[in-house]
């Protein structure tokens, strides 16, 4: 391998592989769950009231993610980062376990499939600061910019194949996929547990209320930050169409799991082909300009997703939908990593990851929502536009970030 490939380092190829687990069983899970849900509750209820259940499933994810980020930021910058982020995995492993035995029921309650929601969501609050605080400990920081498209691939990957696994598995019982996705997160956890290098950060004084406002300082001050994650948070927010898959595939698209599960897939194979590139040639001049236009680009496809009748163009425009996205996510990460000091990474990692739990779970709760009111493919194109008006308020309201130039 040449000299700047992150793999060149045991521990970061270890904690690869633990990322590529988890997310390969999230995606499968997330499938598995969306499918279940709908299903479960379109035998009593009509789709926009169907929709409206599969949107809950993020807002049920959201609230404990929303009251455990920031602590979970605070416990990631004191304790050691590899311990916190297996422990969780071994909390989401239980959860898929619970979903499993659930799922043999006949007609499973939707109140104890979304309790086993909101603890996982919980786990997830602790998962994200301590990946994104962990994996810089592991690499020289001349490579963090491809350690980080590098870990880009690895959650693509997963979201590429998590679905499609899903989607075969849920074919033949929901029950089973449940089942794999709690070994994942298992074989995860053990990966982690076999890094060597010492992953506790510097501790830091003062007391927790404190190291958790002066992280919600830093980032409100140094405004790129704040610019590029709030952007994310607003876009996905409004334009966050996977969340309504179930009812395009089922009841627009007029398919079945495979095909539901293609398109989950779909986002994450176009952004692992812009990860791949960007591993090799990364993005280094003119972040700003490439941000805000991939930002925009995510807008008009979800418009065209919408708009479309044809499978094969509803898997082309979430294709290029998740290529716009892996450029935005590439730009965002590499700006917070950079700049960040590595004492202060979890609970900086810890804002951003409640501002995507915002736009990611609550957005899904918004598109469900919205769906009620104005049916799924109304919700799609109300999402996209607002994607577009997002991208031309912040490049007025954050000059800074659009024009940032070098990624240094």
């Amino acid at each position: 391998m040449p000299s700047s490939s992150p793999f060149r380092h045991r521990d970061y190829s270890l904690f690869w592989g633990a990322r590529f687990a988890a997310s390969l069983g999230i995606q499968a899970q997330a499938v598995t769950l969306g499918w279940q849900v709908y299903d479960v509750a379109r035998a009593e209820r009509t789709v926009p009231e169907a929709a409206l259940w599969v949107g809950l499933i993020g807002l049920a994810q959201f609230v404990p993610l929303f009251l455990l980020s920031l602590p979970a930021g605070e416990i990631v910058d004191r304790r050691n980062r590899r311990g916190v982020m297996a422990c969780a995995l071994g909390v989401e492993a239980s959860c898929a376990a619970a979903l499993a035995a659930l799922a043999l029921l006949d007609r499973p309650p939707l109140a104890a499939i979304f309790a086993v929601a909101a603890l996982f969501g919980a786990a997830r609050a602790f998962i994200a600061p301590s990946g994104a605080a962990l994996g810089p400990m592991l690499v020289p920081r001349e490579i963090l910019p491809r350690a980080i498209a590098a870990n880009s691939i690895a959650f693509q990957f997963g979201s590429i194949a998590g679905p499609a696994l899903g989607g075969l598995l849920i074919a033949r019982s929901s029950s089973l996929s449940y089942g794999v996705t709690a070994g994942l997160y298992l074989f995860a956890a053990a990966l982690l547990l076999l890094i060597r290098t010492h992953t506790t950060p510097e501790r830091q004084p003062g007391s927790r209320g404190n190291l958790i406002r002066e992280g919600l300082q830093y980032v409100w001050r140094t405004k790129i930050v704040f610019g590029a994650i709030s952007l994310d948070l607003a876009a996905v927010l409004l334009g966050g169409a996977t969340a309504l898959l179930p009812v395009f595939a089922r009841d627009v698209l007029h398919a079945g799991p495979g095909v539901y599960g293609a398109l989950r897939a779909a986002p994450a194979v176009g952004a692992a082909i812009v990860a791949l590139i960007l591993a090799r040639r990364p993005v280094t001049r003119f972040a700003g300009p490439w941000m805000f236009g991939a930002v925009a680009t995510f807008g008009l496809m979800t418009i065209t997703f919408a708009l479309s009748r044809q499978v094969w163009l509803s898997f082309a425009a979430l294709a290029v939908l998740g290529a716009a996205d892996m450029v935005s996510v590439f730009i965002r990460q590499t700006l917070i990593q950079i700049v960040t000091p590595d004492a202060m990474r979890g609970r900086v990692a810890a804002v951003s990851t409640l501002f995507i739990g915002a736009s990611n779970e609550l957005g899904e709760f918004e598109s469900g929502l919205v769906a009620r009111v104005l049916g799924p493919v109304g919700a799609a194109l109300f999402g996209g536009f607002g994607a577009l008006a997002v991208t031309a308020l912040w490049a007025r309201w954050f000059p800074d970030l659009r024009r940032a130039d070098r990624l240094e």
